[in-house]
């Protein structure tokens, strides 16, 4: 045995050196895993097929295919409750579900209408870290463009999204939300900023511009853009339209610019496309909020001089999540109220005209991630989607003006998102199946050689 063998074994035999930690007599230390930095490109509402099928659909999408054959792919990606952007967005950035990333609708609860349609747009309300946090504690800079839910996210360049009227006063609500000084050096460049409530393809495009802008002026080590206007024009015309496969061929042009522009920056780089959901067309609308109001658990205010009512008081109220929506009661621990809503729902149920294909309470809730306030939520069958109170005059059914919907239960296949991956240390061409959401933010935390130890599912081994 040599000195530093022999030194060693007296080291471990007075328990100065774990036994786990010490090498071997004579071997190399271990090489560390190699660490990269991470683009990751959201497109809203854009389906596995799309990608994966674009030569048969007629899409002509050069950037998102060679993505596709240079790296790994989900067949589809199944997502949480509600399939609704912000719950997805947060569970992409946290490995987490909604009811623990506290992210559980678009908008937040206000069935008086005091928030104004306000949306889940502020860091605060995160119970969970996200990849941004993982990043800044391993020391790497981060960057973002249009995420959801990164109003005061702690991001070293920022360009968080955020909107209120339309009005030319949310650019100075953004301004003033972004990392200081940052808005008017891109501006500089590229000129006047996307409106937060612009989600059109120009918008997009300007986007990518400033986002492609960033990394070369600032080389974040992991950057999130979003991308709105494929979702968009699928509301609006339909997932299979002419318009939705124009825009998705303009985003393809725009993901292309920004993997130019991060490989420009780290060659090193792996880039991720991922979803937030798939998208099913719809011509119907379930208005739960009539049912609740003509069985006396809604009560509405005296009309104003227009003729206006709004929500006074209520026993149950519907918070509509797309294709689901949530029954929140006020007194959830009343059992006479609880049986009450739920023998109102077991009817609406009982009718197939109402498209109601599952009902879960309570732990059944829990049990699939979904919002904790929630006493009952129900799931609907497309071509019907469900809405909240919007006016008191609605029917129960209505043909609403949205073409496209989301928001169903993860179960529909339809509901599927995407995940496309590559970049150093990623397999070529493989096809890694159906994967839960809720592994993406832990495998790109393990490429950056961070940590998100709280994800509820392991990261892809590749």
């Amino acid at each position: 045995m040599g000195v530093k063998s022999a030194l060693l074994g007296l080291l471990l035999a007075a328990g100065c050196i774990p036994a786990a930690s010490a090498p071997a007599a004579g071997a190399k230390p271990a090489a560390k895993p190699a660490h990269h930095p991470v683009l990751l490109i959201s497109i809203d509402g854009l389906r596995p097929g799309d990608v994966i099928e674009a030569d048969r659909r007629g899409l002509k999408i050069p950037a998102l295919r060679a993505l596709l054959a240079e790296g790994a792919h989900a067949g589809g990606v199944v997502g949480v409750l509600p399939t609704l952007t912000y719950p997805s967005h947060t569970t992409l950035i946290t490995g987490v579900d909604p009811a623990h990333h506290g992210v559980v609708n678009n908008l937040t609860f206000d069935p008086t209408a005091m928030n104004q349609d306000g949306w889940y747009w502020y860091a605060a309300d995160l119970k969970a870290p996200t990849l941004w946090d993982a990043a800044r504690a391993r020391g790497l800079t981060t960057g973002n463009v249009h995420w959801p839910v990164s109003v005061g996210a702690k991001i070293g360049w920022n360009l968080p999204q955020i909107w209120r009227t339309g009005h030319e006063d949310d650019a100075k609500l953004l301004a003033a939300l972004a990392t200081p000084g940052l808005l008017p050096e891109l501006e500089a460049k590229e000129g006047p900023y996307a409106p937060g409530k612009a989600e059109d393809l120009p918008a997009d495009q300007t986007r990518g511009r400033f986002a492609a802008r960033m990394i070369a002026a600032h080389h974040p080590d992991f950057l999130t853009v979003y991308l709105a206007a494929l979702d968009h024009t699928e509301h609006e015309t339909g997932p299979d339209s002419a318009a939705s496969h124009a825009v998705l061929e303009g985003l393809d042009a725009i993901v292309g610019q920004l993997i130019a522009a991060e490989r420009k920056a780290h060659p090193d780089a792996v880039i991720a496309v991922v979803s937030d959901h798939g998208f099913a067309p719809v011509d119907n609308a379930f208005n739960l909020s009539r049912a609740l109001i003509d069985a006396g658990l809604i009560r509405l205010s005296a009309p104003d001089p227009l003729g206006r009512q709004k929500i006074e008081s209520w026993d149950a109220v519907a918070w509509a999540s797309g294709g689901s929506v949530a029954v929140v009661l006020a007194r959830p621990d009343d059992a006479a109220l609880v049986a009450r809503v739920r023998d109102l729902l077991l009817g609406l149920k009982g009718d197939p005209a109402n498209r109601i294909t599952d009902m879960l309470e309570g732990e059944a809730i829990a049990k699939a991630g979904g919002n904790p306030q929630a006493s009952f939520y129900l799931n609907l069958a497309p071509p019907m989607l469900a809405t909240g109170f919007i006016a008191p005059g609605l029917p129960l059914r209505f043909v609403p003006p949205t073409k496209g919907m989301h928001g169903f239960f993860p179960g529909d296949p339809r509901m599927r998102s995407t995940f496309v991956i590559a970049g150093p240390g990623v397999p070529k061409g493989r096809d890694l199946g159906e994967i839960d959401m809720r592994v993406i933010a832990p495998t790109l935390a393990r490429i950056m050689g961070a940590r998100l130890d709280q994800a509820e599912a392991p990261a892809i081994t590749f």
